[in-house]
């Protein structure tokens, strides 16, 4: 009887929710109605709270990390090599640098389909951290990127638009926060502290991602000796950048890594951006080809040096935070670029 009566309970508070009248009250004799009234409370509040978590919970959004919903984080060294396919064999689509963050798509075997930033490809999940390994790590390592969105972004020397003009950066491109003060961001780019407004960044919590490399090989039209130093200089992408430093290993600064490259092919400039600048021919940057170098700068003059790699990139030491990185070539507005190569 009991059971009757509380199934027939139900029918009437299903219907209530649903706006539709089951049965007469009148069906239930009162005596019925006295057994189960000191329950009908607590099931229809147990039934509209089940209803609220059903709402809550097929609209929430997914939880993420950085923007990444099955994070991965590289487990290395220096860099891992973002293949094409799933395979050593393939060819080389980018790098991931060390403690950069990506989105695990799925899994073939060993290897894991991943993307972070504009590469997608396949990496092996052994150089992964994942599930709360990663989330730990991100906690670590994450900071804030301030983004150009704007097309020309003035970076000054002080918080105000009547001091120098440090540089001048692309839209789209990322410096890495050091302070929010405001209506002004102090930012860090290529190791030097300057001050951008406000209004023309986009700040958000991110990890390092993956650096777009397409592999330049032998026999596509570019001389051996610039395809063989194009792949010198980026097998040593996500090691450190030291000021003063002279070592591709232990650390190096931006004239420091151009000087050793250049050392191996037999060409020796001396360990200053603005002295390597006066080296060779000077050239449209349109007519870059991999291996000349691009020289940058700010209100005092040319501070910053690095290589170009072909397909509208270049690998620098860049700072402190980052190391030694492939960048686009015009990440910043160049002041010249050189041809010490005449292959």
């Amino acid at each position: 009887m009991r059971n009757h009566i509380r199934n027939q309970w139900k029918k009437v508070i299903a219907g209530c929710l649903a706006g539709v009248t089951v049965f007469s009250m009148s069906q239930l004799s009162l005596q019925a109605a006295n057994q189960a009234s000191a329950g009908v409370s607590a099931m229809l509040n147990e039934c509209l709270v089940n209803s609220a978590d059903g709402v809550q919970s097929a609209s929430s959004e997914p939880e993420t990390i950085c923007g990444y919903t099955n994070l991965g984080i590289a487990n290395v060294e220096n860099h891992l090599n973002i293949r094409e396919g799933a395979g050593e064999e393939s060819e080389l689509a980018g790098k991931l640098p060390r403690d950069a963050g990506c989105e695990i798509l799925s899994q073939d075997g060993e290897w894991f389909q991943i993307k972070s930033g504009d590469v997608t490809g396949f990496v092996k999940g052994e150089y992964l951290l994942t599930n709360e390994a990663a989330a730990q790590r991100a906690s670590e390592v994450k900071s804030i990127v301030a983004t150009s969105n704007t097309q020309t972004l003035n970076a000054r020397v002080e918080p105000n638009t009547d001091s120098t003009i440090w540089v001048t950066i692309a839209e789209g491109e990322e410096m890495q926060m050091i302070e929010d003060m405001g209506d002004w961001v102090k930012v860090d780019i290529d190791g030097d502290e300057c001050y951008v407004a406000r209004e023309y960044v986009e700040l958000s919590e991110q990890l390092p991602k993956a650096m777009t490399m397409t592999e330049i090989r032998y026999g596509e039209g570019i001389s051996d000796v610039r395809v063989d130093m194009v792949q010198y200089a980026c097998q040593f992408v996500g090691n450190r950048y030291v000021w003063g430093g002279t070592s591709l290993t232990g650390g190096v600064d931006c004239s420091g890594f151009t000087m050793r490259i250049y050392e191996k092919y037999g060409i020796y400039l001396p360990h200053s951006s603005s002295a390597q600048s006066g080296y060779g021919t000077k050239i449209d940057p349109s007519d870059a080809k991999p291996g000349d170098l691009f020289f940058y700068g700010n209100g005092g003059g040319i501070n910053h040096v690095a290589m170009y790699i072909g397909n509208g990139q270049i690998v620098h030491a860049s700072s402190s935070k980052t190391g030694i990185k492939i960048s686009n070539a015009f990440y910043r507005t160049p002041i010249c670029v050189t041809r010490l190569i005449s292959e």
